[in-house]
């Protein structure tokens, strides 16, 4: 690939990135507006035609490595381990 093209793919694919965060955008806010008519009509579940909207209040349960770590620094480097990945940018 020559410089020329190199330059090309990536400012196309700076483009796509840029169109897919404005529909990204797009997309939350449409689903903000359905939130919105759900918490208006009080429901966790609404029907609109075929479709079945639900926004329902879940539970999880979750480790918590910063309060574990401050109370057992030993035991939680000795369970730590060290990956290699590889990050890809654009700047």
């Amino acid at each position: 690939m020559s410089v020329n093209e190199l330059i090309h793919t990536i400012e196309d694919l700076k483009h796509l990135e840029e169109l897919i965060r404005e529909a990204e955008q797009e997309a939350e806010a449409m689903r903000d507006s359905i939130k919105a008519e759900m918490l208006k009509q009080g429901v966790e579940e609404l029907k609109a035609g075929t479709h079945i909207v639900r926004w329902t209040t879940t539970l999880t349960n979750r480790f918590d490595t910063t309060a574990f770590k401050k109370k057992y620094d030993e035991l939680y480097k000795a369970f730590t381990k060290q990956t290699t990945s590889r990050r890809f940018t654009i700047a």
